[in-house]
């Protein structure tokens, strides 16, 4: 269902468009994130764990900024996370104002042991378009996402 709202022609396209965005994201990361479930992972916990094996060790605002995750809402992440057992928090020894974020190497075992399904999970997600479907969505919600407000 699109929208009902009553606008001019312009108004009613980039408002469907953004329906079928936002269910269609929606929808997806549904289906590939159900398995979280399965390690008590929240996605956002999951997100934090898979930037660490990636990337390595980063502050919590810096991690928050890859996951797209509030500083609020990344504290709670890693008190979760911490509490398992998955990543611990250092404090840097050449600044001791800063406080790094690791992988324990249970968070190391349990990421490895989860990211080849989770990879299995999005390909087939995505192979509802052809590749060549998915480099045009790729690249357009690339042009969306960097796209300045006109307001």
């Amino acid at each position: 269902m699109g929208t009902h709202y009553s606008g001019s022609a312009e108004e009613l396209l980039a408002l469907d468009c953004y329906i079928k965005l936002f269910r269609a994201a929606d929808s997806v990361s549904q289906r590939i994130n159900a398995h979280l479930r399965d390690y008590d992972l929240t996605l956002s916990q999951f997100g934090a764990l898979e930037a660490l094996y990636h990337l390595g060790p980063m502050q919590s605002g810096e991690l928050g900024q890859k996951i797209l995750k509030t500083s609020g809402n990344m504290t709670m992440v890693l008190d979760h996370l911490e509490k398992r057992g998955l990543v611990t928090r250092q404090r840097r020894e050449d600044d001791r104002r800063c406080v790094d974020i690791h992988l324990t190497e249970d968070g190391r075992s349990l990421i490895t042991s989860i990211l080849p399904s989770h990879v299995t999970g999005v390909v087939s997600a995505m192979s509802a378009l052809s590749q060549t479907e998915q480099q045009q969505l790729a690249d357009l919600c690339r042009t969306l996402g960097l796209a300045q407000s006109s307001s």
